[in-house]
């Protein structure tokens, strides 16, 4: 495979260099790191575990890799966008294949939909599901959906720390106009029963909810933009979406950044009320200029980086944490169904699923499950007999203070596996080649969230604007990651992590105006 290669000749070494230390190799950190190194200043990141990717995870599992995180890319303007700030074409780097079916949907033996990237092939395919009036439907929602997402790019997505009356400031009488047209007041739910008559396009669409780890039920209209940004792109990663993690670790050390891996960072260093560095378990310290955490908020706020770093982020409630999940990483047949790529098997009982998570606190009776056949393209071919499989369901984020024992997730998996059968899917296990993870898993994974995979939930239409941004209360620190602003998913994370970047270069003054150009050809993620 081809090198990134860093060329400095004929760029004039400053003479001095902003030290940067940011903790934590998730997709956020690693953008601070590719984007600070490619404008010259001492990046070093510190990561606990073994290797890059945060959530963005694999599992070594009956001799194969599988990924066990994210398993949609989407947004690809946004790593196109921050490659094209150092003079890089992204594709050269991640090899992308753009999927035509986005997700096969599925009630029962006999109910079965596809979505597709084109608007008219999905709008057809509704209309021989659900009627011609539903298609209409349909074609309207995609222009609604188009639109809120419009409104809220650049005001929301790209704004550095939003709020209502900036979202409606920054646009002035016409933005005060056009805060209806994104309906943060009415919840998802009652708002696609204007749109779909049919209830199951209405669990098909109101599932965009769990992307932002909410319930449709209780997460506001405005998350219907989910459904545009997948319409706009899906993506497979060749290598798997780790590969994306990897692609970034090369690019960012080959523009100078240092990366070490098996550091636990215990405390950040505050000295005259301002970020000067970390302290790692082992003892060591690294001082720095500015700091960056890429963690759980409600990690700062519990103090997991020292008591005085804590006030950096205020303590999510437990009642306000996203979803967690229950997974299956597994080598295994499956069979009785033509798998996609992605595809969802909806329990019968929508409602009743989410409050047996958010009222109940407990796994639901009966889920709705994702599985992610991962050498799957669009067409029902490429399995093979034995392939790598990931199976989720929606769990609540109560790895901290519930323990999930043997019986309780052979339980969760007669009930999740019972799903499958009844849509058709028959998925034949193998224990030595499968590896469960449960929401206290995450919690030991990511401390302190009891296992929530997206921060905070979006419950509520000021959910959105209470993440924090990138810069905190305390001069020189700043957050990034799933659960600051802009939110949780890979390329929402890269966005946070480039706003991390922006505004630590903004307040110590850039040292120089104009990004390295330093990588030369490409990587494959072979």
């Amino acid at each position: 495979m081809d090198i990134c290669q860093s060329n400095n000749a004929g760029r004039r070494a400053p003479m001095s260099r902003d030290r940067v230390v940011i903790v934590g190799a998730g997709v956020a950190g690693m953008v601070c790191a590719f984007a600070l190194a490619a404008r010259g200043l001492d990046v070093t990141l510190l990561e606990r575990s073994a290797g890059p990717g945060g959530k963005m995870r694999q599992i070594g599992v009956g001799g194969t890799q599988i990924d066990s995180g994210p398993t949609v890319f989407t947004m690809r303007w946004v790593f196109d966008e921050l490659f094209a700030a150092v003079g890089q074409n992204f594709s050269d780097f991640v090899r992308l294949r753009p999927l035509d079916v986005l997700a096969r949907h599925t009630w029962d033996e006999r109910n079965r939909l596809d979505l597709f990237a084109d608007e008219g092939r999905s709008a057809e395919a509704i209309g021989d599901f659900a009627g011609a009036a539903e298609a209409e439907r349909y074609r309207a929602f995609c222009r609604d959906t188009r639109r809120i997402y419009e409104i809220l790019e650049k005001p929301f997505l790209r704004a550095p720390q939003p709020s209502m009356g900036g979202l409606i400031g920054a646009r002035g009488f016409r933005g005060l106009m056009q805060l209806p047209q994104i309906k943060p007041f009415s919840s998802m739910w009652s708002t696609l029963s204007q749109y779909f008559h049919d209830s199951r396009l209405r669990q098909l669409f109101g599932r965009y909810a769990t992307y932002c780890g909410s319930s449709p039920f209780k997460a506001p209209a405005t998350l219907m933009l989910v459904a545009h940004v997948e319409r706009e792109g899906v993506w497979s990663i060749e290598g798997g979406m780790y590969g994306l993690a990897r692609a970034l670790e090369h690019c960012a050390e080959s523009l100078g950044a240092t990366i070490r891996y098996g550091q636990e960072v215990s405390d950040v260093l505050i000295v005259h009320g301002r970020a000067s560095g970390v302290r790692l378990a082992s003892g060591e310290r690294i001082a720095a200029d500015a700091v960056i955490l890429n963690a759980d908020v409600a990690a700062v706020a519990n103090g997991l980086f020292g008591m005085t770093a804590r006030r950096a982020a205020a303590v999510i409630a437990p009642r306000a944490r996203s979803l967690s999940a229950m997974t299956w990483s597994l080598v295994a047949s499956a069979g009785g169904f033509p798998l996609s790529r992605h595809n969802v098997f909806f329990s019968r009982n929508y409602a009743a699923e989410f409050d047996d998570i958010f009222e109940r606190d407990v796994l639901p009776h009966e889920p709705t499950v994702y599985v992610c056949a991962q050498g799957r393209g669009d067409s029902n071919t490429g399995g093979s007999d034995w392939e790598k499989l990931l199976v989720l369901v929606n769990a609540p984020a109560n790895g901290d203070r519930h323990s999930y024992d043997s019986a309780e997730v052979e339980r969760c998996a007669q009930r999740t596996f019972g799903v499958l059968q009844r849509c058709g899917l028959h998925i034949q296990r193998q224990p030595d080649a499968t590896q469960v993870t449960t929401p206290a898993d995450f919690n030991r994974l990511f401390p302190a969230t009891g296992g929530a995979l997206y921060g905070r939930n979006s419950h509520g239409w000021t959910a959105s604007f209470q993440r924090p941004g990138a810069r905190t209360k305390i001069p020189g620190l700043y957050l990034a990651g799933g659960s600051t602003h802009p939110g949780p998913g890979v390329p929402m994370a890269a966005l946070s992590g480039r706003s991390a970047a922006a505004s630590l270069m903004a307040d110590l003054g850039s040292i120089s105006q104009s990004p390295r150009t330093a990588m030369r050809g490409g990587m494959s993620t072979r």
